[in-house]
């Protein structure tokens, strides 16, 4: 989620590693904390880079605990799905 994070915060066109990240994040965010779903899924946003399996892992994961997010996890998870 940092990682993700920090490159779209930057600006930095790196396709490859945002498909790297997608793909092991996939099978982790089962084990992420509200604050990097929501970070993981603004970075794939902000950055452009379409990512669909992820967004449908990080949708379920969302559902079942929408109760842990605070206000602005859901914010922000939100705007990246109205982006995507």
């Amino acid at each position: 989620a940092n990682t993700a994070w920090a490159f779209a915060t930057l600006g930095v066109h790196a396709p490859q590693l945002f498909d790297a990240i997608a793909r092991e994040s996939e099978k982790r965010v089962g084990t992420f904390k509200p604050q990097e779903i929501a970070n993981t899924a603004w970075a794939f946003a902000k950055a452009g880079v379409p990512a669909p399996q992820l967004f449908e892992a990080i949708a379920r994961e969302s559902e079942q605990r929408v109760g842990s997010f605070n206000p602005r996890d859901l914010v922000t998870t939100a705007w990246a799905f109205a982006i995507v």
